[in-house]
């Protein structure tokens, strides 16, 4: 491994990591980052698991330590999250690409608009939500977002913070690290299946993880210190952007490799 090789999944990773950490879509980055050093898109897909679960492992610590997670509500949630990754990771089916980041990129913007339609909600949150054991509807929808993670990742911290923050009544803040501690908890599953599968790079995965270590540290101090309405502004600034690379707008992995 060269030195510039070192360089760039150090540096790429520092910046995913805060970026993921902080919102979500990161992870654009770090597949884009994979594949210019010359990984097949599969290979690329399971060695960014590596970074990932370094990063919520971090980030996880950094909310604990600040007292803004509970534990026990994200192993809850989580749960249907796992099961829909083991599946997601191991699909297999021919899906039209360009559908597939169109849909995605929709959800997206409907996501930002209802940050903007319930401003308060993502701020403050909802007590009256908080604490009750998830509906069968809540399930189905960590399940599903938990098979796109598993599946491919990018972008699923938006679908998680909203759940979050809509379904469990929780504010940007505490749903953030709601949104580590679930990603950290389903990821070993989906790295697994893509072990299995010889599908990863552990030289390039854990060099990698070092930067997104630091960045996922940086990031959820600046979420505790600054509070949810800029957690929200961050969020929308790189919703748009993640939405744009999908729906080819603009191009961040050209602009990368």
């Amino acid at each position: 491994m060269t030195w510039l090789e070192i360089t760039l999944l150090i540096g790429s990773g520092i910046l995913t990591g805060f970026i993921n950490t902080l919102a979500g879509g990161g992870s654009v980055i770090s597949l884009s980052v994979l594949m210019f050093l010359g990984l097949p898109p599969q290979v690329a897909n399971g060695t960014n698991r590596i970074g990932v679960l370094f990063q919520t492992l971090s980030s996880t610590g950094s909310f604990r330590r600040y007292k803004v997670l509970s534990l026990k509500e994200g192993i809850r949630l989580a749960i249907p999250a796992v099961i829909g990754s083991l599946i997601g990771a191991q699909l297999a089916v021919d899906i039209n690409k360009q559908l597939f980041n169109t849909v995605i990129a929709i959800l997206l913007v409907l996501i930002m608009i209802l940050m903007f339609i319930k401003p308060a909600q993502w701020i403050k949150g909802n007590e009256e939500l908080i604490g009750k054991r998830p509906g069968w509807i809540q399930l189905l929808v960590f399940f599903g977002i938990g098979l796109y993670g598993g599946f491919i990742q990018v972008g699923v911290g938006y679908f998680l913070l909203a759940g979050i923050v809509l379904g469990a009544g929780y504010n940007l803040v505490k749903a953030n690290a709601l949104k580590v501690w679930i990603v950290l908890l389903y990821t070993p599953f989906a790295l697994f299946v893509f072990i299995m599968n010889d599908q990863v790079n552990w030289a390039f995965g854990l060099v990698h993880a070092i930067g997104n270590v630091i960045g996922a540290t940086v990031g959820a101090r600046m979420a505790v210190k600054r509070g949810a309405e800029f957690v929200r502004w961050v969020i929308v600034a790189f919703i748009l952007i993640t939405a744009a690379d999908l729906t080819g707008i603009i191009d961040v992995r050209g602009w990368l490799s």
